[in-house]
């Protein structure tokens, strides 16, 4: 306890870190600030019904990433995820696309270029996402909206939510190059906690009432809720050490290289998006759930988390956009081709081709457990919920929402410790430093 009280005495006499962490913090109250702001035209007290409408399903996860603005009709319901929705297609057609690809290796300005691109393809999505809430706002919130405002509810609430995501943008680009770093996955994950005490109560309430043992069983779920947070910790920084030596080289009277280092693999290289694609896909067939079959929806089997059908398939899903994400981020000839431009080899491997399928086939094979324990992750919600955790306190239990909670506070602890190791001053952990995560392209730093 005195070397972590120790510890953020260090972090406050260093000024540079002081003043990052401050102006993080002031960033971030001023986003929770404005997602209590309600739309104009709009009565809060007649919310009831659409909080009850995105209460599940893609909704309770757009909702939950943006700490429930959305069903507060906010001026930020949208939040960050236009950006992020922009972001991830920019990041996949850099890859597909040769001559962006090219763009983007020409340094700092090929990538303020696709910054610029990714910034402009934010407002197109926007506004129509935009166009989108309005139509759920209107027919999930009977008489929340103000008649006197009708007329003037369409422009004025696409330009205000278009507005509400270019500033919390804004706010994600300042924390990064202002605060901490990863200012778009920190407001991710200040949005996912925002409705952790609500759920956590929730759930003691629930269990406290229902006697019978009931704060016993709460004790246990909490147990198990620190264990998946500790093999989610694993999982995220989990690598495999492919051993590479550097060849000496004499230059004159001193010698270079020589050295033996190691090539981290990450176990989990496509970090969270393998969930959040498999989420995206399974909510499509809701579209249909008008059909009926048998006399019952079939759009059950897309739609509810407790599912035997919907786990099996989601977990599918999961496990094969793992590795179609890993294989498109993932290059092993430009790998092999660095290693043998700076001299470095695999021992017992020959460079080029053969170095290439070597590293392409341990990555398949670590790839495959790591695309296993991330489907796991992502049906626990469901299996939590069977067991008798309320809903609300079982979307923590993994999913999306604990991996980016996990993966953030991981990266921001990393950039204090880099801080502090910087000046000398002991880490945050007395075993040594933290493992840094190699994150994969993209704007949510793995998200």
């Amino acid at each position: 306890m005195k070397k972590f009280i120790s510890t953020l005495k260090n972090i406050w006499t260093i000024e540079e870190l002081r003043n990052k962490i401050l102006i993080t913090l002031g960033l971030i109250l001023v986003y929770r600030v404005g997602s209590f702001i309600v739309l104009p035209g709009i009565d809060p007290n007649k919310l009831s019904n659409l909080e009850s409408s995105s209460s599940s399903g893609m909704l309770g996860l757009l909702n939950a990433f943006v700490g429930g603005a959305f069903a507060k009709a906010s001026i930020f319901a949208l939040g960050i995820m236009p950006y992020i929705s922009a972001s991830i297609f920019m990041q996949l057609v850099t890859v597909l696309v040769p001559q962006i690809s090219k763009i983007q290796k020409e340094g700092e300005s090929g990538q303020k270029k696709i910054n610029q691109w990714t910034r402009y393809l934010t407002v197109i999505v926007t506004a129509f996402q935009a166009a989108a809430y309005i139509g759920f706002l209107e027919s999930s919130s009977q008489g929340a909206l103000l008649d006197a405002f009708k007329p003037y509810f369409w422009v004025s609430t696409v330009f205000l939510l278009t507005a509400g995501t270019m500033f919390v943008m804004w706010l994600g680009e300042k924390i990064t190059d202002k605060g901490l770093g990863n200012g778009t996955s920190l407001i991710i994950m200040i949005g996912i906690l925002a409705r952790l005490p609500q759920s956590f109560m929730q759930e003691f309430y629930a269990k406290e009432t229902a006697g019978g043992g009931g704060l016993l069983i709460f004790l246990i779920e909490i147990a198990a809720f620190i264990a998946v947070i500790l093999g989610l910790i694993v999982l995220v920084q989990g690598v495999r050490k492919v051993p590479v030596n550097y060849a000496k080289q004499i230059v004159g009277n001193r010698q270079f290289g020589g050295a033996r280092q190691f090539l981290p693999l990450k176990v989990n290289a496509a970090g969270v998006m393998p969930i959040i694609f498999a989420q995206a896909i399974m909510f499509l067939p809701t579209i249909f759930a008008g059909f009926q079959t048998g006399g019952k929806s079939w759009a059950v089997y897309f739609t509810s988390p407790t599912n035997g059908v919907y786990m099996i398939i989601y977990g599918i899903m999961t496990i094969g956009f793992t590795f179609v994400y890993t294989s498109l981020i993932f290059n092993p000839k430009q790998m092999s081709d660095d290693l043998k431009r700076n001299n470095g080899f695999i021992p017992g491997v020959k460079p080029g081709q053969p170095t290439t399928e070597y590293i392409g086939t341990i990555m398949d094979r670590i790839t495959l457990p790591g695309a296993v324990l991330l489907a796991i992750v992502g049906i626990l919600p469901g299996i939590m919920e069977i067991f008798g955790v309320t809903q609300g306190f079982a979307t923590f239990y993994g999913g999306t929402s604990l991996l980016i909670m996990v993966a953030v506070v991981l990266d921001t602890l990393q950039q204090i410790e880099t801080q502090l190791l910087m000046r000398q001053y002991d880490g945050l952990m007395s075993s040594g430093r933290i493992q840094g995560r190699t994150a994969a392209p993209g704007v949510t730093g793995g998200i």
